[in-house]
């Protein structure tokens, strides 16, 4: 069995997602839902879910091996960050090389790192014009939003949109292939 970690800073709908879409998968299982926040609905979420959730604070994430122990103690294949915005450790790259996957609201380069999130990209795309936005999933490195991309999937921006628009449009994307191309990872990459 195929173990996942999701982390997440907020309401949690992709862990929901993702949560659903491997219930009762042959081979592959969320087991831990992880949390920077103490009063993030993502642990509501987790304990609806009946998954174990822990909540870390900075200076555990940063200046500790707290986190990486847990991951490895629970043998987890693959961490999937879910709507989670700290720039992952070097300490967590190193345990979990080309293991670490991250979902960006826009087709990166475009639009990325530190301080690009939710709506504020959302709200950059529609200013400025943009015929397109979409998803991208990638792995994690040192860096916000620079590790190489697995998947894009893209949807139109209308002259019309509005950033509430085309959150809507990308929420839909990331509900329709974050878990598709998490399952396609795991399996396609443990079955070499």
């Amino acid at each position: 069995m195929y173990k996942i970690a999701l982390f997440a800073s907020g309401s949690g709908t992709n862990v929901e997602n993702i949560a659903q879409y491997f219930k009762g998968h042959p081979t592959v299982e969320v087991s831990l839902i992880l949390s920077n926040k103490k009063d993030a609905y993502v642990l509501e979420r987790a304990k609806n879910l009946n998954i174990p959730a822990k909540v870390f604070t900075r200076e555990q994430f940063y200046q500790t091996t707290k986190i990486v122990d847990l991951l490895i103690e629970d043998a987890i294949d693959l961490v999937v960050l879910a709507g989670f915005l700290w720039l992952i450790p070097d300490s967590l790259i190193a345990a979990f090389p080309n293991r670490i996957i991250n979902i960006h609201p826009a087709l990166l380069p475009k639009y990325g790192g530190k301080g690009m999130y939710g709506s504020k990209v959302h709200e950059a795309v529609v200013a400025n014009h943009e015929k397109e936005s979409g998803i991208t999933i990638h792995f994690v490195n040192g860096e916000y939003d620079k590790g190489n991309i697995l998947f894009q999937a893209k949807v139109e921006v209308l002259t019309t949109d509005n950033p509430d628009d085309v959150a809507y449009k990308v929420h839909a994307l990331e509900y329709e292939h974050f878990p598709k191309e998490i399952e396609r990872l795991l399996l396609k990459g443990n079955s070499a």
